[in-house]
């Protein structure tokens, strides 16, 4: 992307701030985890001021892979927390209404293991993960995706049908991320 994908402008603003305001605006519970890795001073300048409880902590491991962020994520969750909703800072279209959506799924199969969308047949994020698996999840490594444990537990696995791309757009190039402008 030729730059920290974290801090490319969306909207007016760093997409990471744009995608936390997100989060902050929908019925989260015990607040925001943002794992900075990347460039992580320049992440934390841009999600000063916040309206809302959100905890910024360090990947030292972050060029590892996503299992290392996805690790640090879960260890920094409040005791209390039940689930995580894991949002990718690289899909901005995923909007409050859609995360509320995952939290009201997750409200109605208490006993899911994991609540993952799709749209029209493709699997995609944010994904809500139940404690019950974080154990599993902290022994990922690399580049690996959670889809892997959900795997394994298939059958506690709730998919959901959301009638909206964002589930399944994300920005991996710059052209992804000018055709998403």
């Amino acid at each position: 992307m030729g730059q920290a994908k974290q801090l490319l402008t969306w909207r007016g603003q760093p997409l990471v701030r744009y995608v936390a305001e997100q989060a902050l605006t929908s019925r989260l519970m015990t607040g925001l985890v943002v794992v900075v890795g990347a460039a992580a001073e320049s992440v934390r300048a841009a999600l000063v001021g916040l309206a809302g409880p959100v905890m910024i902590v360090q990947n030292a491991n972050y060029a590892s892979g996503q299992a290392s962020s996805l690790r640090v994520g879960l260890d920094a969750l409040p005791a209390a927390a039940r689930s995580a909703l894991v949002l990718l800072v690289d899909q901005p279209l995923v909007s409050s209404t859609l995360i509320d959506g995952m939290i009201s799924a997750h409200a109605a199969d208490p006993d899911a293991l994991a609540i993952v969308p799709h749209y029209r047949g493709r699997l995609g994020n944010p994904v809500l993960l139940t404690r019950a698996i974080f154990a599993e999840l902290r022994l990922l490594e690399g580049d690996v995706s959670v889809r892997e444990v959900l795997t394994r537990h298939a059958g506690n696995v709730r998919e959901i049908a959301i009638d909206d791309p964002a589930v399944v757009s994300d920005m991996d190039t710059p052209e992804d991320y000018a055709g998403m402008q």
